[in-house]
């Protein structure tokens, strides 16, 4: 197979995962203090399994399908609203964050131990960004911000980092054994779980 058609299944599987995102945004698990949603362990998965570039790639086609309109933010809801008010900080964390989860990985390996230290930078990527955003379109404090848009999330994103990261290194190895997946840094670690 060439390179340019395992781009192309590359660029199928991105795709793909814009589409995940979209539907694991959609499952919703009610807590008292906050609730808990799958869209970020999809963009764990995404960051883990294409790595830096088709991982954003996924994530801005996301967030591009939903600022059109398309309800494929949280609560199936849609349109450029949603980036600018006051929790779009956290999906434009997204794009940071996914980036960073690849690229690290991509520089070190894709092992379940350095997927679980770069999901867990990626969630605190995230919460900055959203944090900081509350805080300014909501005008907050920096402790009521920080009270309402991270500190709660913390327990909860270090479980969808491990999640992530476990699931999120099994996938990948499965879609570069069975070519489905471009890996162009082929000389890095690929850990078997």
């Amino acid at each position: 197979m060439t390179n340019q058609q395992l781009k192309l299944r590359s660029m199928i599987v991105t795709a793909l995962f814009a589409a995940i995102i979209g539907v694991l945004a959609q499952i919703t698990i009610p807590l008292p203090l906050v609730p808990i949603t799958g869209q970020t362990l999809a963009i764990g998965l995404a960051a883990t399994i294409l790595g830096s570039r088709y991982g954003t790639l996924s994530v801005l086609l996301y967030l591009v399908i939903g600022s059109a309109g398309v309800p494929v933010f949280a609560e199936f809801s849609g349109g450029i609203s949603k980036l600018i008010g006051p929790t779009g900080g956290f999906l434009v964390g997204f794009i940071p964050a996914t980036f960073i989860i690849g690229f690290y990985m991509e520089k070190v390996g894709f092992t379940f131990k350095h997927a679980m230290f770069a999901n867990t930078i990626g969630m605190i990527i995230t919460l900055s960004f959203g944090t900081a955003w509350l805080k300014i379109s909501a005008e907050l404090t920096w402790v009521q911000a920080l009270a309402s848009g991270f500190t709660p999330f913390l327990a909860v994103g270090l479980i969808k980092a491990a999640l992530a990261s476990w699931i999120g290194i099994i996938i990948r190895k499965r879609l570069v054994s069975a070519n489905l997946l471009f890996s162009a840094h082929t000389n890095v670690k690929q850990e078997s779980i």
